[in-house]
């Protein structure tokens, strides 16, 4: 049986992140592909960690800059690593070179981590996005590690057009692998049954809490004084003190942490909003708004990969005021609120279908086992970086491992 090694910045939660799910997902496409998988990581395991023994994966606690990794990876001799996020193909594709030559690895990037925080850049700069905020240190690291990697799974069609007509990443290192999701035809969601609005998202991640910051300073206000009995609940996992601070009862801002249940919280919501600012990827809060039938108000970098060529410009907007406008219409008006209500579903069909998406993997992962080491002869500027990484990578990690037994 073929083997799949993934090397995990964190452990999956999917009850807390989009990225959690997502990587369940990738793991679920290889086991039905026939592929036994050991998931290891050296990040500290939380408490809500999904149990991936109930997948039948094994499990591995690894440590960075230390050789026990070299002997736990040759014994195991993976067919395919999948570096979860850049960071961990820096810390450990050198190893992965020198020890395991023939693996396929794959990079799943999770969304453009350097896009993000120049967007990030650009909002507190009050700007549109420079050059020099995407040329950044990050920029460079995130894209040799690309170029490292036999393929690279990118989240966002967006963002697999942005890497090849700005960086001119190859083609043939890129693999658009969306969320995948099974589409629910049977919930028939009533208006007049759902109230309120509804905000989620963990809040380790930044965007999401300047989303509830523009919710709550800007954009909340205003849809309370058109709709006095509306509420607003605000849902998401690692909230700080500073999060149930904003918790304000006679303002209808109602603060809940983390959401025990999503699709409940979802269900019985009328209208999500997602002020989103800055971030990049796709947003899981939308793919879970859709899946439970619940319409949703959010920015042009919220729906950014999301809608391809199907129309759901009433349900994105780029001013505070048009924002408040489209969520107040949302909840006021069912016929609105019921066509929302269709364009998800079938957005979720035309573009995230788990069944649909099935062949198109076996597809991809047949055609990189065949072409992945052509792909190497071809991809020179993958092993000249491949090259230096093993050289100034293996040498620091060496050092820091010298210094910490000492």
């Amino acid at each position: 049986m073929q083997s799949l090694l993934i090397i995990g910045y964190v452990w999956p939660e999917p009850s807390a992140t989009a990225a959690g799910s997502r990587m369940l997902q990738i793991i679920e496409q290889f086991q039905l592909s026939g592929y036994q998988i050991t998931f290891a990581s050296p990040a500290l395991q939380p408490e809500l960690a999904y149990d991936l023994s109930l997948l039948n994966i094994a499990v591995k606690k690894i440590t960075l800059n230390n050789s026990s990794f070299d002997e736990f990876v040759v014994a195991l001799n993976p067919s395919i690593v999948m570096f979860d996020r850049f960071m961990m193909e820096e810390q450990f594709g050198w190893r992965i070179e020198k020890k395991c030559p023939q693996a396929i690895k794959i990079l799943d990037s999770e969304d453009l981590h350097f896009l993000r925080k120049a967007r990030q850049q650009a909002v507190k700069k009050e700007k549109e996005l420079p050059v020099d905020l995407i040329n950044t240190e990050d920029a460079k690291r995130e894209l040799a590690s690309i170029y490292r990697c036999d393929v690279t799974f990118t989240i966002s069609e967006f963002e697999m057009n942005y890497l090849q007509e700005i960086y001119k990443i190859p083609t043939y290192l890129l693999w658009y692998f969306p969320f995948l999701v099974d589409v629910d035809t049977s919930l028939k969601p009533e208006f007049k049954e759902r109230q309120d609005f509804l905000f989620i998202g963990n809040f380790i991640h930044t965007p999401n809490w300047d989303a509830v910051l523009q919710l709550k300073q800007t954009i909340w206000p205003l849809i309370k004084k058109q709709l006095p009995k509306a509420n607003l609940h605000i849902y998401g996992g690692y909230p700080s003190e500073k999060v149930f601070q904003l918790h304000n009862k006679k303002d209808g801002f109602l603060v809940h942490g983390r959401a025990e249940d999503v699709n409940l919280v979802m269900q019985q919501a009328k209208v999500s909003l997602a002020p989103i600012r800055f971030g990049a990827g796709l947003k899981g809060k939308l793919i879970d708004a859709m899946q439970n039938k619940t319409p949703f108000v959010t920015s042009k970098i919220g729906a950014e990969g999301m809608f391809g060529e199907l129309d759901f410009k009433e349900s994105v907007s780029n001013s505070i005021q048009d924002f408040v406008a489209k969520a107040v219409q949302l909840y006021q008006q069912k016929e609105k609120w019921k066509i929302a209500v269709l364009k998800g579903t079938k957005v979720l069909e035309k573009r995230f279908c788990k069944h649909v998406y099935r062949n198109v993997f076996i597809e991809n992962l047949n055609r990189l086992k065949s072409d992945y080491q052509a792909q190497r002869i071809q991809n020179f500027i993958g092993s000249m970086l491949q090259h230096h990484t093993l050289k100034s990578s293996m040498y620091m990690s060496k050092w820091i491992e010298e210094k910490n037994k000492g």
